[in-house]
């Protein structure tokens, strides 16, 4: 079967051969890809599969270490982010590179000509950015400081920066993951007018729906190597889940409607929290969750969720109102009250607040239970039972690590995610307070973390899941809950819920 689109002219860019190691491990073994203007072009593969580290060859963040790149058939040698924006190549990175001490507006300058020299035209990039936030619905203010962003706002400063540059040729790594169903619809229009102008998009993806409805053609990757290349039109998403993961993959089949609760595991009385910058964050929220129940809590980023995670787990103070876990009212208790409580946090930024990257995996585990007498006395650490406790959570929990005493920093995102749900359900807590936490993640990791949520459900913990993902939500909750502008629009049961309705109510429109 062909993979050049019909009527295709000349290629965009052509990578041939690229090999990329990091020590003894391959990254990229000496792949090819060809993309082309006109086209939706996905990149699929699970995490460590080498999908970012070669897009990052092409940006320029990366040096391959063989292989050559041609840029409208002429052979190019990008060494910087630089040279890739000056031939006309855009990307939009999972992980932010953006300056947090610098406003958007400034971020988004950084690199661009100006006609006045080293003068930045902060003006006039602030009025583009605020056309190009009402056009494709991302919200952003250009004077807002990057440091006092949100994940998911700064997702979006991360977009308008790329599209400010009308590139030939853009890649998205995760580009939805903040988005509104009708935001996604109107970015997929704006990513197949960009085709349909003669422009090339590349779309790395762990949503594979997302992948059937707006790509033309699709490379799998799977340890450094390309295993297959289709036609989006002749292929399907089970077809792409095995090759991405090399063996079939089960369905997780719909759980039934839960139970009525014996009772309330949390219950969250009128809370208003303000955010860093001293605005509203949350306004008179109120909602339970029950014993064995997942609520499915669903917004886009910025809207509040980080604020309430926060809020419910220690981390920032309520201004008003009362939190109350299993009867015992927490309001304004530290993170180890919570803990001691039975309150376990899966945390929407894994990398700066889910874990300590340069403390070995081994010492991670036992963050939350330094206290326990199993693991040290008196100041002084059983360094053997920790390791030991290390090992056992590894294998139930499938960590691909290097053993228990390497740094946490060395994992892969999605090992990463498995090693915190490990940290915190190792100590078999009452209540998880679960924000994105399958974000960026590969199918077989989504698949992984979701069947534990799962199996903590059913054992009778609560669980708030907090997630843009609206299919994750949908798919997960017995209940599901918006909000908007830190209030809650609504809840509503699964078997009730309609994407139409959630979607409203994620975009500011309280249920009836």
């Amino acid at each position: 079967m062909s993979t050049v689109p019909t009527g295709a002219k000349a290629p965009l860019v052509e990578m041939k051969g690229i090999t990329k190691r990091f020590g003894r491990v391959i990254a990229n073994d000496s792949i090819d890809l060809t993309f082309y203007g006109g086209e939706v072009h996905a990149l699929l593969g699970e995490n460590g599969a080498g999908k970012t580290t070669l897009m990052n060859i092409l940006y320029g963040l990366y040096r391959a270490d063989a292989g050559e790149i041609r840029v409208g058939g002429r052979l190019v040698v990008i060494k910087s982010p630089k040279d890739a924006i000056a031939l006309s190549i855009a990307m939009v990175h999972q992980n932010f590179e953006l300056v947090p001490t610098l406003t958007v507006r400034e971020n988004v300058a950084l690199g661009l000509p100006t006609k006045r020299g080293p003068i930045l035209e902060l003006d006039e990039v602030a009025k583009r950015i605020e056309e190009l936030s009402r056009a494709y619905g991302l919200a952003v203010n250009p004077d807002a400081l990057v440091d006092l962003l949100s994940v998911g706002e700064r997702q979006r400063v991360e977009i308008i920066k790329a599209l400010y540059r009308n590139p030939n040729l853009l890649i998205l790594d995760e580009p939805t993951s903040v988005l509104t169903p009708e935001e996604v619809e109107r970015f997929f229009v704006f990513i197949r007018s960009m085709a349909a102008e003669g422009r090339g998009v590349i779309v790395i993806t762990h949503k594979l729906a997302e992948v059937m409805s707006v790509s033309n053609r699709v490379t799998v990757l799977r340890h450094g190597q390309v295993v297959a290349r289709l036609e989006t039109q002749h292929t399907n998403p089970d077809e792409l889940a095995e090759r991405m993961v090399g063996r079939h993959l089960s369905h997780t089949e719909s759980q039934a409607e839960m139970r009525p609760p014996h009772g309330l595991v949390l219950e969250v009385l009128n809370v208003s929290a303000t955010d860093d910058r001293g605005g509203i964050a949350l306004d008179g929220v109120s909602f339970g969750v029950g014993e064995g129940e997942i609520l499915g809590l669903a917004g886009v980023a910025g809207n509040g969720q980080t604020e309430l995670a926060e809020v419910l787990t220690g981390m920032r103070r309520a201004s008003s109102g009362r939190v109350v876990v299993e009867g015992i009212d927490l309001t304004n208790a530290t993170p180890a009250q919570f803990i001691l409580r039975g309150v376990g946090q899966v945390p929407e930024d894994r990398l700066g607040s889910g874990l300590i990257l340069d403390m070995s995996i081994a010492e991670n585990l036992v963050l939350e239970v330094r206290r326990d007498p199993r693991f040290g006395r008196r100041g002084l650490l059983n360094n053997n039972e920790i390791i030991e406790n290390a090992k056992r959570l590894i294998e139930e929990f499938s960590i691909t690590c290097g053993g228990p005493e390497v740094p946490a920093r060395t994992l892969s995102g999605g090992n990463m995610q498995k090693l915190i749900l490990a940290k915190v359900l190792s100590r078999h807590p009452r209540l998880i307070i679960a924000a994105q936490p399958t974000s960026g993640l590969d199918v077989g990791s989504t698949q992984f973390i979701t069947q534990k949520l799962m199996e903590q459900r059913n054992k009778g913990v609560g669980i708030l899941l907090i997630s843009s993902d609206l299919n994750e939500v949908l798919s997960l909750g017995d209940r599901v809950a918006c909000i908007s502008g830190g209030k809650l629009m609504g809840i509503v049961p699964r078997a009730a819920a309609t994407t139409d309705e959630i979607g409203l109510m994620m975009g500011g429109i309280a249920k009836k």
